[in-house]
């Protein structure tokens, strides 16, 4: 997730070796899944607003305090358009995108959660062509028709449903529509050109929008610190140290040493992981419909995922999405 939007690539790394290349993407794959699974722990008992501010509060000062005198200090010092650019994109993505998705995980299960978020492919491919007259090949469009097609089987209200809360559904359903919003306007935006100050900005500028939004919406107010479990308070952890900040430098690494088609993988591996570890751990039921419909719509992402890969232009990172 997590949320370098810069259009302007990092430097290159001397070649890595492919064991190091390999460790290193099983880990995006199994922390990023893992994030939908500590979400859903986190919620229990801590207001999902506030505990997503927290996080990002936590993560981006860590973040910011480690990157901002590395590489060009002088040279690419941020000022008042990248920060105005940070709360532009933080809030769009970690108050639009995450927040929500946190708020739908109260009551929709961690594995449906994240196979809605990876239509996030589509959201980009279809506001993309509204918004900016970007040409869809026939690859993406025929991904993108499946891919709902699966999200329609996912949360098509029958007897064996499994009961989902059509709001819960609703709002996670919005968390990819607000990201794809926040990359398409990063195309564009003022961003340091050293991708962890960038991400550090924005998870400080997304932290501040969230608080706002827990304090208007009453989420603040609901903190009940007796009331907050352990499992709660270690999924915070859990998400701040490993989802965000061994995470996202695993993901900026593997940027600069391995093909972008080999690590935007982790779009299409995320969601299986996400709903294995849901039944796993959470006892989340796996039934026929809901594997079926994970199958359609990852098999449609990674035709999207592809197909752009294929394209001449670099696949911006938060354009295949780590919303955890």
């Amino acid at each position: 997730m997590l949320l370098d939007m810069s259009s302007r690539p990092a430097p290159a790394l001397a070649p890595a070796a492919p064991v190091r290349i390999a460790v290193a993407l099983v880990a995006l794959y199994v922390v990023w899944g893992s994030t939908y699974l500590a979400i859903r722990v986190a919620v229990e008992t801590i207001p999902p607003l506030t505990g997503s501010a927290v996080r990002f509060l936590i993560a981006g000062g860590v973040l910011f305090a480690l990157t901002i005198r590395r590489g060009d200090a002088a040279g690419d010092r941020p000022g008042r358009l990248e920060w105005r650019d940070a709360a532009i994109i933080g809030g769009l993505l970690l108050a639009g995108g995450n927040g929500l998705l946190a708020v739908g995980e109260q009551t929709v299960p961690s594995g449906i959660a994240a196979l809605i978020i990876a239509t996030l492919p589509l959201w980009v491919a279809i506001l993309g062509r509204v918004f900016f007259g970007v040409v869809l090949t026939r690859t993406i469009v025929a991904g993108t028709v499946i891919g709902f097609a699966g999200v329609a089987v996912l949360v098509w209200p029958t007897g064996a449903s499994g009961g989902l809360d059509p709001f819960g559904v609703a709002v996670v359903f919005l968390s990819p529509v607000f990201w794809a919003t926040g990359s398409l306007f990063s195309r564009t935006a003022h961003v340091p050109r050293r991708p962890l100050v960038g991400t550090a900005m924005q998870m400080l500028a997304g932290s501040a929008v969230l608080f706002v939004l827990a304090v208007i919406t009453g989420d603040l107010f609901r903190v009940r610190p007796a009331e907050i479990t352990r499992e709660s308070l270690a999924a915070v952890a859990y998400l701040v140290l490993i989802g965000s900040l061994v995470g996202y430098t695993a993901y900026v690494w593997l940027l600069r040493v391995a093909p972008i088609s080999l690590v935007a993988t982790y779009a299409y591996v995320n969601p299986v992981i996400a709903v294995l570890l849901g039944g796993l751990v959470l006892a989340e039921p796996l039934e026929p419909r809901t594997l079926a419909a994970g199958a359609i719509i990852v098999a449609a992402v990674a035709v999207i995922v592809r197909a752009r890969g294929g394209e001449s232009r670099r696949v911006a990172p938060e354009e295949v999405g780590e919303p955890g």
